[in-house]
């Protein structure tokens, strides 16, 4: 572990899991449409929303899926993580008052270049509301070791050409090919 008591990509075995939740308030919901400047109705009007599929306010998906990036950072990997990039599915509607249960799993582990693969999923009850894929850089206990560091990882090494995806295309398919990029090898999500 790191001296942030996150996990070094050393101590990572696939099929660990860890959770972490929050219950989306009306105020979260105000202040991430002002901060995002999404003000959709379906967010913010209830009237309107109540003649909707939905009948009546939904929370915006984006912030029902940043549970998951608590997940990551404060519990697994834990601090010191770097989000690389995350494809998400959005199955059902997270309402205001609802608690949302993040779960992140270890997939996949590249120890060479510090990255993991985890399974993101985040539920409502028992209903799954969000799923995804999310590729993160971890530091490494071997690298602060050799080099001195203090427990981040060396980002400046990174070769922009093998860093994972840059841009913000979220499907299985660019995961795969960070993945292959950046272990040599094919991937088949």
């Amino acid at each position: 572990m790191n001296k942030l008591m996150g996990y070094d990509i050393e101590d990572l075995a696939i099929g660990m899991t860890a959770a972490f939740s929050k219950t989306i308030t009306e105020a979260d919901i105000v202040l991430f449409a002002a901060i995002s400047g999404d003000n959709n109705a379906m967010h913010v009007n209830e009237e309107f929303a109540s003649e909707t599929v939905f009948a009546g306010r939904v929370a915006h998906g984006m912030l029902s899926a940043s549970v998951i990036s608590a997940a990551i950072a404060n519990r697994l990997p834990g601090p010191g993580t770097i989000y690389m990039s995350q494809n998400l599915r959005f199955r059902a509607p997270v309402r205001p008052g609802d608690t949302v249960h993040a779960r992140v799993t270890v997939k996949e582990v590249f120890l060479e270049k510090q990255r993991a693969l985890l399974t993101t999923e985040c539920f409502v009850k028992s209903q799954l509301v969000v799923e995804g894929e999310a590729l993160v850089k971890v530091t490494s206990s071997e690298q602060r070791g050799s080099h001195g560091l203090s427990g981040s990882p060396d980002l400046a090494a990174d070769n922009p050409e093998t860093a994972g995806p840059a841009s913000p295309e979220f499907s299985n398919q660019s995961l795969a090919s960070a993945c292959a990029e950046d272990t040599g090898q094919e991937s088949s999500l």
